[in-house]
């Protein structure tokens, strides 16, 4: 590590070398216990910050107040971010390494030469010239997503607690763990956190805002075959396995996909597939911004599979099944009842000398639950770039701006 990095990119550097991966596969919550080995340490920083009832409770969500420095009334604002990281790419044993002054020439990841980070794959990254960056080593993620987020605040809490003089209502900071794998607010008490309203550190680029997120569902199809022994199994078996691989290839491919979809276009992202010849299940995602939309794009998926089963007289004995869950929904729905909470945010963004970029999320945050919670919460910038690979990285300044932000925003308030 740099001797000469300092401040929020020295905590976002130690904060990225503890292993955080959350499992989608756990029953557990936190589903991983080495999340709270971070979360432990915030609540030892914070305590020496001065902000005494720092504290992780049974559930592994860390919560802490500023405390106020005046008596008038304002309201109370929550600043949150996730101390997971995805579970996409390996988390163990993150090196990350500052790039000082960066070149613009490409960048050879030293533990894995085949990974090169250019500013033909990634544009914004041309606006880093001669700036600070920090990347992972080539084996692993980096772990802005959300790393940068929780060194942004910790950094933003120790410069208020360290310098008293700005008037401020109380500020609440919440960690969560699990966000990664869907699960972040399964068991956040909004009444214990105490917070009018909220903003969470998990978004992109210098000057992103975001306001808007997709609403999501979880769609199954549960696929019932025939078995039958293998060696006699002509005219009888109907394989599940098979059946499931055709109604894959009959979802549409120029729509209605990731991998066709862009701005405000929906989709359906098949994600997992398991089981065997006799029964099997595909899991989906289904996103859009219209909430009406999930329904719609759902029928379609289960008519596709039916009209598979049905057209083919190899599969005249199978069945299949769909069931739908709710995920999270469009946070905007909330946050357009409190116009004053994007107000008062864009305005602390112009304070910093920067112009915010209003934009809806293709995914979602804490903030989307948070905000049917009863706890409104739009998304400010990190600066993380590249998020969930091995390419991942950050600019120094993104992070330091971010900071700015959230101490405007406080003085604003």
């Amino acid at each position: 590590m740099s001797v000469k990095v300092s401040g929020v990119a020295e905590r976002f550097m130690r904060y990225v070398q503890i292993d955080t991966q959350s499992d989608p596969n756990s029953t557990s919550f936190p589903s991983t216990a080495k999340q709270l080995n971070l979360s432990k340490l915030l609540v030892e920083e914070l305590i020496s910050f001065g902000i005494e009832d720092a504290r992780l409770d049974a559930k592994g969500y860390v919560m802490a107040t500023i405390p106020a420095t005046t008596t008038k009334a304002f309201p109370v604002i929550c600043f949150c971010s996730h101390v997971d990281t995805a579970p996409d790419c390996s988390g163990t044993d993150v090196r990350p390494i500052l790039h000082e002054s960066y070149s613009g020439d490409p960048i050879i990841l030293p533990d894995d030469p085949q990974q090169i980070i250019t500013t033909d794959q990634y544009p914004y990254l041309k606006k880093f010239i001669g700036k600070s960056i920090i990347t992972a080593s080539g084996k692993t993620l980096l772990g802005a997503d959300d790393k940068a987020g929780v060194a942004i605040i910790m950094e933003m809490a120790k410069q208020l607690m360290t310098n008293q003089s700005k008037p401020h209502g109380a500020i609440k900071i919440l960690f969560t763990p699990d966000e990664e794998v869907g699960r972040g607010t399964e068991h956040l008490n909004i009444q214990a956190l105490g917070a009018d309203y909220g903003y969470t550190l998990d978004g992109g680029e210098l000057g992103c805002f975001e306001m808007e997120t997709f609403s999501a569902d979880a769609l199954t199809l549960y696929i019932d075959g025939v078995i039958a022994h293998p060696g006699a199994a002509k005219g009888v078996m109907q394989n599940a396995i098979k059946i499931a691989a055709a109604i894959i290839e009959a979802l549409p491919k120029d729509e209605l996909s990731p991998e066709s979809t862009e701005a405000r276009l929906g989709f359906v992202h098949p994600n997992h597939i398991s089981g065997g010849a006799e029964s099997a299940i595909i899991e989906c995602l289904v996103r859009d911004f219209e909430t009406a939309n999930l329904t719609k794009h759902a029928q379609r998926v289960f008519a596709i599979a039916q009209q598979v089963i049905q057209s083919n007289p190899a599969f005249n004995k199978a069945s299949v099944k769909m069931e739908v869950k709710e995920q999270y929904r469009n946070m905007r729905e909330m946050i357009d009842q409190y116009p004053h909470i994007v107000d008062r945010a864009l305005l602390a963004y112009k304070k910093a000398g920067i112009e915010p970029i209003v934009e809806p999320i293709r995914g979602g945050t804490d903030g989307s639950r948070m905000s049917f919670m009863g706890l409104p919460t739009p998304n400010i910038f990190t600066g993380m770039q590249a998020i969930h690979s091995k390419h991942e990285w950050i600019g120094v300044e993104d992070m330091e701006k971010a900071v700015e932000v959230l101490v405007n925003l406080v003085e604003i308030i």
